[in-house]
């Protein structure tokens, strides 16, 4: 999926034989979550960091990915995948999730935005 998402959205994407075997790094990290959209096959992802910051009494999340297949928009399965990160960001007293979209991609900032989440980039 991380494949389908970079090739989507033009961006250069390493092999998948390098991807793997980075990506179980990752998984065996405490500071990662992966959250899978289950349709009821994998349809989507979400990964987060945590890391520590001084302006809170716990760690932050930065979202780091959230995909979901194309033909398996619109069906709520991102929706899940926010509730769930916001969810576990609760349980571990997570002081703040960190979103980037690109300035340009105003349907993914709309999507953030209807799930609570503000826009701090100045527009001007």
């Amino acid at each position: 999926m991380l494949v389908a998402f970079n090739r989507e959205f033009e961006t250069c994407v390493p092999p998948v034989q390098v991807l793997e075997p980075r990506f179980a790094n990752l998984l065996s990290r405490a500071d990662v979550l992966v959250l899978l959209a289950l349709d009821p096959e994998p349809e989507g992802f979400a990964l987060a960091t945590s890391r520590p910051s001084p302006y809170y009494d716990g760690p932050i999340y930065a979202l780091d990915e959230l995909y979901i297949a194309p033909d398996r928009r619109g069906r709520g399965l991102g929706t899940e995948l926010i509730e769930h990160l916001v969810d576990d960001a609760r349980a571990r007293n997570i002081g703040e999730i960190q979103i980037t979209v690109d300035e340009g991609d105003v349907d993914t900032r709309r999507f953030y935005e209807k799930h609570g989440f503000i826009n701090l980039q100045d527009d001007e």
